[in-house]
């Protein structure tokens, strides 16, 4: 393992594995524990990214499959990238594209070349090999790149599992030879199921291959919290401690906080967007869902602890309102408010390893929490 490490280790908790860092990208500084909105298409579903820099965001997620798709790597080349393409000025990661692949599998082939698939757009034939994954995601002008992976079922069979492993662990050699634009990170992703021992083996061998960070991919698929926690506790130890963690479509507050605990330092995840879509919103006590009849005419914020612009701005009652109405401004201020206590949960979340408190402020965040 011949790269060096863009994270720096700041303060590390003397009561967990929690740890407060920084990830350097071409783009800046991340301050880590970091949670990455979503932007699959080139957007942070109903927000802009003037509303992201506002909440603090630094970094933002986007989708090497679907913009493969749609609107195609080589148009946004020649716009500039996907920086200038969407006017984002903060750091982008791109997912390869396999967990996509691997939830479009009536529609995929994987061999060891690489995953063959049709469009879910227009059923067109496309092809998506480890070596094609990094070349769309390096003209995309992607800051932290992802190995293409096979990601695996739950259930699956600890002969399915070491296959679907071995698989991961060759296209991710090539991602890495394919890698030409140095500057731009590369993280490999653990696989190895549901399988302590696998899951290991897997951390072992792509740190003798080598990447610039090292994401936990296969998980929230299905399984129970306790057996995903089991899982995020049996790699993170097997890991580099001088390398970025990333648990990928992780998730929940308290599963972001259970992640923090358990020392990762990287999530990303559709929930806050999706969920203020829907009327289900995250708050300081606990989830709200607007459309309840209760919120009709209650003058409050959504949080009286939240500073959003949502919160500062508008009542309960009048986005009840939006919501029934199916009005547009509904999934904007929804949205503003999810991904501002998002931000905010992990800013609190670094402060408190900084100080060396983080045990107490988990049990006050569980202890706050009474659903509406």
């Amino acid at each position: 393992m011949t790269n060096t490490s863009p994270y720096t280790l700041l303060v590390r908790s003397s009561e967990c594995l929690a740890r407060r860092g920084e990830v350097r990208t071409r783009q800046g500084l991340i301050q880590t524990p970091v949670f990455m909105p979503v932007g699959t298409q080139g957007t942070v579903k109903a927000v802009t990214p003037e509303n992201l820099v506002e909440m603090g965001a630094e970094i933002i997620l986007g989708n090497t499959y679907h913009l493969f798709i749609r609107p195609g790597h080589e148009l946004i080349e020649r716009f500039g990238g996907l920086h200038a393409f969407m006017n984002w000025k903060g750091s982008i990661l791109t997912d390869s594209g396999g967990f996509q692949i691997f939830s479009l599998k009536k529609l995929a082939t994987i061999t060891e070349e690489g995953a063959a698939f049709r469009s879910h757009l227009d059923g067109s034939k496309l092809f998506l090999s480890p070596e094609a994954a990094i070349s769309v995601q390096q003209a995309l002008g992607s800051d932290i790149m992802m190995c293409l992976d096979t990601c695996i079922a739950f259930p699956a069979t600890r002969d399915e599992t070491v296959k679907a492993t071995d698989l991961t662990t060759r296209w991710a050699a090539r991602c890495r030879k394919a890698h030409s634009k140095r500057e731009r990170l590369l993280f490999g992703i653990v696989q190895g199921g549901m399988y302590p021992e696998l899951r290991r083996e897997h951390a072992a061998a792509l740190i003798d291959i080598g990447f610039d960070g090292y994401a936990i991919g296969g998980l929230s698929v299905g399984e129970d919290k306790e057996l995903m926690y089991e899982m995020t506790e049996a790699v993170v130890p097997a890991l580099p401690t001088e390398y970025p963690v990333y648990l990928m479509g992780v998730g929940t507050p308290s599963d972001l906080v259970e992640g923090v605990w358990r020392g990762i330092d990287m999530f990303d995840c559709v929930m806050p967007t999706r969920n203020a879509r829907n009327g289900s919103l995250f708050t300081s006590r606990g989830k709200l869902t607007i459309k309840n009849s209760r919120f009709r005419d209650d003058p409050r914020p959504l949080d009286e602890e939240c500073r959003c612009y949502t919160c500062r701005n508008y009542s309960r009652a009048y986005l009840s309102h939006l919501f029934h109405a199916r009005e547009i401004l509904s999934y904007h201020l929804n949205t503003i408010h999810n991904l501002h206590y998002y931000q905010h949960l992990m800013a609190e979340m670094r402060r408190a390893i900084e100080i060396d408190s983080f045990a107490q402020w988990r049990k006050d965040f569980y202890s706050k929490l009474e659903d509406e």
